[in-house]
């Protein structure tokens, strides 16, 4: 079972997040008018296995959006941290 440490809410199951997609990859700016650039964003991607980051949601509890850095050869789960840093 995945489960992940919320920064806000502590260890909870998969089920209370959403998928949110590849972190490691920039998107293109809102104003690219590249079809080619947004097809690239949206739908290629490499499947490489070993550690991964990945956006999620934790759409049951605090509602933050998250980086999470995952193994996808087992799931472990090395780091959570908050997608959107604060500023101080």
């Amino acid at each position: 079972m995945l489960r992940i440490e919320c920064p806000c809410c502590g260890l909870r199951d998969h089920d209370e997040f959403r998928y949110g997609g590849d972190a490691s990859i920039t998107r293109p700016g809102h104003d690219d008018p590249d079809p080619e650039a947004w097809y690239r964003y949206v739908y290629v991607r490499k499947n490489p296995p070993g550690p991964h980051r990945e956006f999620w949601q934790h759409v049951t509890g605090c509602r933050q959006w998250l980086v999470v850095e995952r193994d996808t050869r087992d799931h472990a789960i090395a780091s959570v941290g908050f997608a959107r840093k604060t500023r101080a």
